[in-house]
């Protein structure tokens, strides 16, 4: 992938400060009435969609074709709200408050139901092949569950409840984190905490670069960073000049150079992995009939070199261009 345009003048960025593109190269209604939640592929091959009317939707984004629709077990109002697929595109987990969801999209078959005790579902994440869940939960504890075995390890390294989950495709490491202000690292065969990534205030949102070289960790507040895995070092910080920001959805670049933020705000952002400079920033279509005009960037990927993809409460998947030199 090339790298975006960059253009100095006297010393700023110019990039970062244009207005934000609103007009996508192109776009498809998902859901009429908007989503709950939305999950891309890695490759961005899947979306898999959530609402309350047409339950979880999963769609073939190539072909823009409804591939399956699911619903859980005993569920009439369906809030499904966090999903995940994982990076070899063989399952898609989705989650409500107290039961959670394993489906293929070879055939759209379910694999299973199982539901949390005492607790609720705070965030999901999924391994290749569907070997792995990863459950972030509101009594603090994070549960790593390996289908194969029914093997169930508890992660007690957090005081506060879990707000993000990520598992690695193999489904070996765990990045969470929490109200505790922090972030770990893990290993899900011993639940040994690898590295710490302490922030000011609490963890809202981490994500794996699949390919095992970065970790990405933010607040509430104004503290976004990248760290490298293998070192625990920081790689860089993004350069925010909001003074609240929180991300939604979260999504770095197959060669590790990029990194797609969405947010509450409608806002979608690309960054420069290495130095954390915004290169370039888009707002997605507002939600139909909503005052003041808003939206969720619920899901982001790489679509190719020229093109990103986003899902959102507004119901739409919009394709946005990177602009280049």
């Amino acid at each position: 992938m090339k790298y975006p345009v960059l253009l100095l003048l006297g010393g700023l960025l110019l990039t970062a400060c244009n207005k934000p593109e609103t007009q996508p190269v192109s776009s498809w209604p998902h859901v009429a009435p908007g989503s709950y939640a939305a999950a891309i592929s890695a490759d961005a091959r899947y979306a898999a969609v959530s609402s309350i009317q047409d339950g979880v939707a999963l769609w073939d984004l190539q072909n823009n074709a409804l591939l399956y629709q699911w619903r859980h077990q005993d569920s009439s109002d369906n809030l499904v709200f966090t999903l995940a697929i994982s990076d070899d595109n063989s399952h898609v987990v989705t989650a409500d408050h107290n039961t959670f969801a394993l489906w293929r999209t070879a055939d759209g078959q379910n694999v299973g139901y199982w539901q949390t005790d005492n607790s609720s579902i705070r965030d999901i994440a999924l391994s290749n092949n569907g070997a792995h869940i990863l459950v972030g939960r509101s009594d603090n504890v994070v549960q790593h569950i390996t289908l194969s075995s029914g093997r169930r390890l508890d992660f007690l390294g957090h005081s506060e409840r879990i707000n993000s989950v990520a598992l690695s495709p193999n489904g070996r490491y765990a990045l969470t984190g929490g109200n505790d202000y922090q972030a770990y690292l893990w290993d899900t065969q011993t639940a040994q905490i690898l590295y710490s990534f302490p922030h000011p205030s609490r963890v809202t949102k981490v994500a794996f670069d699949p390919q095992g070289r970065y970790a990405f960790t933010a607040d509430s507040q104004q503290l976004a960073q990248i760290w490298d895995i293998q070192t625990g070092q920081r790689v860089s910080s993004l350069q925010m000049l909001a003074r609240q920001q929180i991300f939604s959805a979260v999504r770095f670049s197959q060669d590790g150079r990029f990194l797609l933020t969405g947010a509450p705000t409608r806002n979608l952002v690309l960054w420069d992995v290495q130095s954390g400079r915004e290169l370039q920033r888009w707002r997605v279509s507002p939600r139909v009939g909503s005052r003041p005009p808003s939206a969720v960037v619920h899901a982001v990927a790489f679509l190719d070199e020229n093109r990103i993809i986003s899902e959102s409460s507004s119901g739409l998947a919009e394709v946005w261009e990177i602009r280049y030199d």
